[in-house]
């Protein structure tokens, strides 16, 4: 089963003990941004790279070809 990006953001905040409030805080958003954007599943590219900085983790991005490549 995939997890979306959301649940994965959610994970992160349980393991690292980190409410929702100050995940946005450290985002510099507001928390009812951070949740309608959790709710909705909807982050760009640079909201993903933030909220890795914050997590203290990193962020890939890739795209897998049927023959295997990660591009």
């Amino acid at each position: 089963m995939k997890l979306s990006m959301a649940e994965k953001i959610r994970l992160l905040l349980q393991h690292r003990d980190m409410p929702i409030k100050e995940l946005s805080n450290k985002s510099g958003t507001t928390n009812q941004n951070m949740a309608n954007k959790l709710k909705r599943n909807n982050f760009s590219m640079r909201e993903l790279e933030e909220i890795a900085t914050v997590l203290d983790c990193e962020f890939e991005a890739s795209f897998i070809d049927k023959n295997g490549d990660c591009i």
